[in-house]
């Protein structure tokens, strides 16, 4: 076993676990690997949960006391899934402390049947803090185009962000925009500023899966010749990105008042085709400033086999930038791609929560006391 986590570490990489159960929380789990794995932080999102809460593994009590109590699914979801990231939350706490808050962070995801809706999901960010009631959560907020004005607002209320679903560089830019204008929004309010964090969750891994695809379509040995780089390509240019916004004046005026970068965080890291190396989208993706979350099967594969070799992202540009041209020469559409990448997000999400809601609607029923 190498310690190419801390070795990751070391090269300014914060890595976070891509999971969360009761189960992670009760048994210990989670923090083991914030002892041992180098973990320092959280992520969860409607997929994760529903796959949590539909095992059974510690939530029959607190379903039985809720079906009691007669509450809505909606409510009881909330108050299962809050339960979770507060105990995380604590549990993470230490690392919060040390890292003067911008690590030991959980996140929390907005409901994302409102991702196409500004006010809904600021007034549900709103609740989610309020509910979680923990200075190391995250609100995740889907960079739809209605999500873009809800960050500037949330963030201007004073309240910390990890952006979601990001897949084009585009759509990066406008992420990145809503954020600063958050903090000047949040410091013309009077707001500290540097108490305020937010990520920006750039997805790695489906843009291979799409692309690949496409490649495989076009058929010619220059097409497959592409495959497995579209992804990385794309994930270095949003690093390209990242540095110029937060090295402009705008960024400057912002800094003088102790705001807080908004870091890229790798997001979708797992690796789909077996094809490729199980820790390419870490190993590949290093660079200071940044997050990775990592499925637990990525953080085994990187403590096991990663070979960290320094930052992998600079120097990358030119190269990056000509793969990317290569793809759209072969007639693939890279704004068709990502587009349909943040359709398909958005109503992956949104099918795991109603499968979410009906599991928990059956439970609800199952334990619910009989009448007289």
């Amino acid at each position: 076993m190498t310690d190419a986590l801390k070795r990751l570490s070391d090269e300014g990489v914060a890595i976070w676990l891509d999971d969360l159960s009761r189960k992670r929380i009760t048994s210990g789990n989670l923090a083991e690997l914030i002892d041992q794995q180098h973990v320092v932080g959280v992520t969860t999102n409607p997929s994760i949960f529903q796959k949590a809460i539909s095992s059974g593994d510690g939530y029959e009590q607190q379903l039985a006391d809720l079906a009691t109590r007669k509450v809505t699914v909606d409510e009881a979801i909330r108050m299962i899934t809050t339960a979770d990231v507060r105990d995380a939350a604590d549990i993470l706490r230490p690392v919060f402390d040390a890292t003067d808050g911008q690590d030991g962070r959980v996140s929390i995801e907005v409901d994302p049947r409102l991702a196409h809706h500004t006010a809904a999901t600021v007034a549900e960010a709103k609740q989610l803090a309020w509910l979680v009631d923990r200075p190391n959560t995250l609100i995740k907020i889907p960079a739809t185009k209605a999500g873009l004005p809800a960050i500037t607002e949330v963030i201007g209320k004073g309240i910390s962000v990890n952006v979601t679903l990001i897949f084009s560089l585009e759509r990066y830019r406008e992420v990145m925009d809503a954020y600063l204008a958050g903090l000047e929004k949040a410091k013309a309010a009077g707001l500290d500023v540097s108490l305020i964090h937010s990520v920006a969750s750039f997805f790695v891994s489906r843009v291979d899966t799409e692309i690949d695809k496409r490649l495989d379509t076009v058929g010619t040995d220059e097409a497959k010749a592409l495959k497995g780089k579209a992804a990385l390509a794309n994930a270095r240019l949003a690093y390209q990105a990242y540095e110029e916004v937060f090295s402009s004046e705008r960024w400057a005026a912002l800094d003088k008042a102790q705001a807080n970068k908004q870091r890229p965080l790798w997001a979708s890291t797992g690796v789909k085709d077996p094809a490729y190396k199980d820790t390419l989208y870490v190993v590949d993706l290093v660079a200071p400033g940044t997050v990775n979350t990592m499925p637990e099967a990525t953080l085994d594969a990187t403590a096991d086999h990663g070979e960290v070799t320094g930052n992998t992202i600079a120097g990358t540009y030119e190269q990056a930038r000509a793969e990317l041209d290569a793809v759209a020469k072969l007639g693939i559409s890279y704004d068709d791609v990502v587009q349909l990448l943040e359709d398909e997000g958005v109503e992956k999400f949104e099918a795991s929560w109603i499968d979410l809601l009906n599991s928990t609607e059956a439970e609800l029923k199952r334990l619910a006391p009989s009448e007289g």
